[in-house]
């Protein structure tokens, strides 16, 4: 199923793109374009990544301690 009519992105291809490593709608825009036209898909793809959908943000919560000294440092 289509996700962003304006550049033809799929589903599937959000999923992919989110495997890869693209967390938000942002990281899905610059991975694909969508959501960077008229915008309308980028509710959608929010809702494909999901909350926690994100590895790194997992990571996060779990306070893993290699990003712990990230946080530290900031």
């Amino acid at each position: 199923m289509y996700v962003c009519s304006c550049f033809g992105i799929t589903e599937q291809q959000v999923r992919q793109h989110a495997e890869n490593g693209a967390c938000t709608p942002r990281q899905i825009a610059s991975a694909s374009k969508a959501g960077t036209d008229c915008g309308s898909c980028v509710r959608r793809i929010q809702a494909l990544l999901g909350r926690g959908a994100c590895p790194r943000r997992e990571l996060i919560e779990r306070r893993a301690p290699a990003l712990e000294a990230l946080d530290d440092a900031a």
